[in-house]
């Protein structure tokens, strides 16, 4: 166990607190000292209550905010799992479109000239890997 002095409003208090824990007690300390003396002169006690009320109105504050934040917080993770998702699936259409283009690359050519159903095919292969690989360039 750990002894501390805590000057506050011009008074030493002796406190006693866990081994580890004297600078966080210094500091809460301070922060009290400096809400009593933000307060207009009167009794000791009414300062010490004013300063307790003050703080304890900041942290009801603070612990409305955070609980605020955190449907946000929950929403933006869902929104990240949802763009990790579509980009593995995006990555996923990609190298297939990339492996039927290999196919089609290493296919033999035929003697025959192209009929036009192939040429469009090909133009469609290549639109759906233009397509592909611009999702997969606005992907973060």
């Amino acid at each position: 166990m750990a002894d501390v002095k805590l000057t506050i409003a011009g008074r030493v208090y002796d406190v006693h607190c866990a081994d580890g824990q004297e600078q966080q007690l210094l500091g809460l300390g301070a922060l009290l000292d400096e809400k009593v003396r933000g307060l207009p002169a009167s009794t000791e006690t009414r300062q010490l209550l004013f300063a307790a009320l003050m703080l304890a109105d900041e942290a009801q504050e603070a612990k409305g905010k955070a609980a605020k934040a955190e449907p946000q917080s929950d929403s933006l993770r869902a929104a990240v799992a949802l763009a990790e998702s579509r980009e593995a699936q995006a990555r996923d259409e990609l190298k297939a479109a990339l492996g039927e283009l290999d196919a089609l690359k290493k296919a033999t050519p035929v003697a025959t000239p192209a009929r036009p159903s192939h040429d469009r095919a090909l133009l469609q292969i290549a639109d759906r890997i233009e397509a592909l690989a611009n999702r997969i360039e606005q992907i973060p």
